[in-house]
């Protein structure tokens, strides 16, 4: 394996090992359960908007060391930006497990929106580049993506179980 293979196996583990932001928030606006019955994972997100930034976001649950790495380094990822930059974020990292692609100019480019407005534009993936390689294993971008899937949910209020069937 590479050296930054290595390196990104390590931080997969840390986060799986010791994930970052587990846990409930008391006030939360939005709370969102999601669950892959092909791995086993559940995930519960908790989220604190103000003034559109996500001020916290949290989890509980856990599952395979892909889902729950991913929760942890979403939460890190997501905290303080806006929710639009949130969502952005996601739509690059889907693309990202999806189909290996990581346009640095954001989901917006040639989806019809100005690529070069900075607001079109998502934040950099940063440590979310290690699920680079997810997107060869398909039923593991489920692992992947089920905690972004359900921070949308909870960012919408919505009540319905998120799942990856």
């Amino acid at each position: 394996m590479s050296d930054l293979g290595d390196l990104y196996q390590e931080l997969l583990l840390d986060h799986y090992r010791r994930p970052r932001n587990h846990g409930r928030i008391a006030d939360a606006d939005g709370v969102a359960d999601g669950n892959n019955p092909l791995c086993g994972d559940r995930v519960r997100v908790f989220v604190r908007v103000r003034d559109d930034i996500v001020q916290d976001v949290k989890f509980e649950g856990g599952g395979c060391a892909i889902s729950t790495a991913s929760a942890s380094i979403m939460t890190e990822a997501v905290k303080g930006q806006t929710i639009g930059d949130a969502r952005r974020l996601f739509k690059r990292f889907h693309k990202l497990v999806t189909e290996g692609i990581d346009d640095p100019r954001g989901p917006a480019h040639g989806t019809g929106e100005r690529a070069g407005d900075a607001s079109a534009e998502a934040p950099p993936l940063g440590k979310l580049e290690v699920f680079a390689g997810v997107g060869e294993y398909p039923a593991r971008v489920k692992c992947a993506t089920l905690a972004w899937h359900t921070l949308e949910a909870a960012l919408e209020h919505r009540t319905e179980t998120v799942t990856t069937e």
